[in-house]
């Protein structure tokens, strides 16, 4: 059976009832607000004290605020051009100047400006006579804001400083809008290459929720905006405008296409549910199905532990509550006044995430249906859902190459002197062997008693054998060390001495005596760190405590490469920070804020590590993402109490989480508990 598409009132959900098989549809679309290509200035209007010509102490969050140092309006208008065109007058080719009580409609102006010729001289907003009313000569009020063009900008930077000596006014506009006649010939207009400069004027006590004339409806801007809570309620009516002509599009197209599929090999037939939206994702292979997980308002039965049940809690209840409100609400549209529905409790739900289309439910509900006699009755009805994916964002990044050079860093303690050995053959074959731009530097970590009988007994001597063994074989590379004395081996105070031996554009790997360094893995750190702009800090795969997971059988002969077979033996461990890729610039930006912030507190410093410094201080990307190119051996860590109670805790998660699975764990109980009623 065909569905039937019908626009909804809420966002983000596409409905489909089944009854029992009968298919009905709803689907919405919600549309973002664009940027305009232009700067935008607010003036201060005359009638209020507070001007662009006062410093502020606060400013403004996403807003730019340049302080002229004088409050008279003319001046602070002369400031205001001059200072575009000497900063803004090569980059931009609109400006656009609007007072403080001005709302604005950002996208519709960006699309006026978008049809207009950038290399016209063009003044253009709401037309006002000067006094006297002086023919064909018009300023732009400031109040609905204006238009200037670049070129026009350019030709009037010369005549600026001879306009605010010659030319008296009180309003800023019209003294801007008589330097433009006097010295370029031009007046303010309306309409240009058959493009109107639409504006609306409110009246007094007006109220933006019952406005509904067409000229309100297309305004590009709207003046005066006597209090704040005004603005907030204009951009919600003017939102809901955006809105309500996002769903006749989406109307039209939907009829469009159902129009068209007759003309289609499928017809009729060939039209997915709803329509509009990618049809469902197709496996090629067994392995490629995707699974409905089922659940329901207090628990959910695909759990990432493997447990057979677990709570519904966090994100995942609040997405299921919205998912029954809307189906209520869908279903209520569609049968009143016959009858209405209020949701009793819901029987059975399921739900996949199809990469092509969205999240997909299926919900089958109890529904209290009253009819217009108020007779009550139970009623079950199965609904579909779809929250279709929003439309993909191109964020463009700053050129990166895997040309880069990367100094690796590993930090040893004596505790961890065993794994050296490990670490250096897998750095030797796939970094010396293999010609990659990699340097290592090993930061060895003494404790006060090891320190003072280094000259006897240096508990490092064996590392530094098989370093000079490398160096030897190597006859071209020097692998340096670098000696630190500490009881607390904090991550930052490490990175502090680090830093400072190393040029400012080196980019850092924080390794583990634990990594295992491949290319894979360097190329992405050369591609997810970016100076100036994101920090990496990989997610490793760790095997699972062998123990554990194969007791007393043999373990398999298969390397430690990613592959499907080894993911049942190991876990991506979300708990470990040790391991980031970063530029020495970045940390060094985010360590001076730090300093500044806490005075160089040891103690906060011995509670910090990198990742803490560069969420709360650089102000950069940080990207956290799991790495299948990182593996890492099982290994219990030493968890150092002297570490925060987070640090602390993490570790000692990290340790619980790498034993094995629950699987893994069950059956070592269950086999221990054979073992002891035998």
């Amino acid at each position: 059976m065909n569905p039937v598409e019908m626009n909804s009132a809420m966002g983000g959900f596409s409905l489909a009832e089944e009854m029992p098989r009968e298919t009905q549809g709803m689907e919405l679309e919600m549309k973002t607000s664009s940027h305009v290509s232009c700067p935008i200035t607010r003036t201060q209007t005359s009638h209020t004290r507070k001007s662009s010509g006062l410093r502020s102490p606060k400013v403004p969050h996403g807003m730019t605020v340049v302080a002229h140092g004088d409050d008279r309006p003319v001046w602070l208008m002369y400031e205001t051009v001059r200072h575009l065109h000497q900063h803004y007058g090569s980059d931009y080719d609109w400006f656009l100047l609007a007072q403080d009580d001005t709302y604005m409609q950002a996208d519709r102006l960006s699309e006026l400006v978008g049809h207009l010729s950038a290399g016209q001289d063009l003044y253009m907003g709401r037309a006002e006579e000067f006094i006297g009313g002086e023919e064909k000569a018009r300023y732009c009020h400031g109040g609905y804001g204006y238009l200037l063009s670049r070129s026009l900008l350019a030709r009037l930077q010369p005549h600026l400083d001879s306009c605010r000596n010659d030319i008296l006014s009180v309003r800023p506009d019209e003294w801007l809008g008589r330097c433009i006649i006097d010295y370029l010939g031009l007046s303010c207009v309306e309409v240009h290459q058959e493009m109107t400069y639409r504006y609306f004027e409110l009246g007094k006590n007006a109220d933006p929720e019952r406005e509904d004339s067409v000229q309100f409806k297309n305004a590009f801007t709207v003046h005066p905006i006597s209090e704040p809570n005004l603005m907030y309620r204009l951009h919600k009516r003017f939102s809901q405008i955006e809105l309500e002509q996002t769903y006749l599009q989406i109307q039209q197209l939907q009829m469009q296409i159902n129009n068209l599929s007759d003309l289609t090999p499928e017809g009729k037939a060939g039209v997915t549910w709803p329509i509009g939206i990618n049809p469902p994702f197709k496996p090629k292979t067994r392995f490629e199905v995707i699974n409905w997980e089922y659940f329901t308002e207090e628990h959910i039965y695909s759990c990432i532990d493997s447990s057979p049940k677990c709570e519904m809690k966090g994100a995942d209840r609040a997405d299921v509550n919205a998912v029954l409100e809307i189906a209520v609400e869908r279903l209520n549209e569609r049968y009143q006044p016959q009858l209405r529905f209020r949701k009793q409790r819901l029987l059975n739900g399921y739900r996949r995430f199809d990469p092509t289309r969205g999240m997909e439910y299926v919900l089958d509900l109890a529904l209290e249906a009253y009819t217009q006699k108020d007779h009550s009755q139970v009623i079950a009805k199965r609904v579909n859902l779809l929250r279709p994916l929003s439309a993909v964002e191109i964020i463009p990044m700053p050129y990166v190459t895997e040309a880069t050079r990367v100094q690796v860093i590993l930090p040893v303690t004596a505790q961890d002197q065993d794994y050296v050995g490990n670490f250096l053959d897998m750095y030797v074959m796939n970094t010396l062997d293999t010609h990659d731009n990699v340097l290592l530097t090993f930061l060895f970590i003494y404790d006060p008693f090891d320190a003072q009988r280094v000259s006897q007994t240096d508990v490092f001597a064996g590392i530094k054998a098989m370093i000079g063994e490398v160096e030897k074989r190597y006859g071209d590379v020097k692998i340096p060390w670098i000696s630190v004395k500490t009881e607390v081996p904090s991550q930052v105070k490490l990175m502090d001495i680090i830093s400072k031996k190393h040029p400012v554009d080196t980019l850092f790997f924080l390794a583990s005596v634990w990594t295992e360094i491949n290319a894979d893995f360097l190329n992405r750190c050369r591609m997810n760190a970016i100076s100036n702009w994101q920090v990496f800090f990989p997610i490793h795969f760790q095997e699972y405590s062998p123990a554990v997971v194969y007791r007393d059988q043999q373990p398999s002969a298969a390397s430690s490469s990613f592959a499907s077979e080894s993911l049942r033996d190991g876990h991506f461990d979300r708990h470990v920070f040790d391991e980031a890729c970063f530029y020495n610039a970045d940390y060094m930006t985010a360590r001076t804020k730090m300093a500044a912030d806490i005075l160089d507190n040891e103690e906060l410093l011995e509670s910090m590590d990198v990742y803490d410094i560069f969420v709360r201080y650089s102000g950069l990307h940080v990207f956290r993402a799991v790495e299948p190119a990182l593996i890492q051996k099982y290994v219990r860590r030493v968890c150092n109490p002297r570490f925060s109670e987070d640090i602390y805790h993490r570790c000692v998660l990290s340790n619980l989480q790498g034993l094995g699975s629950r699987s893994h764990l069950a059956m070592a109980l269950f086999e221990q508990e054979q073992a002891n009623s035998t």
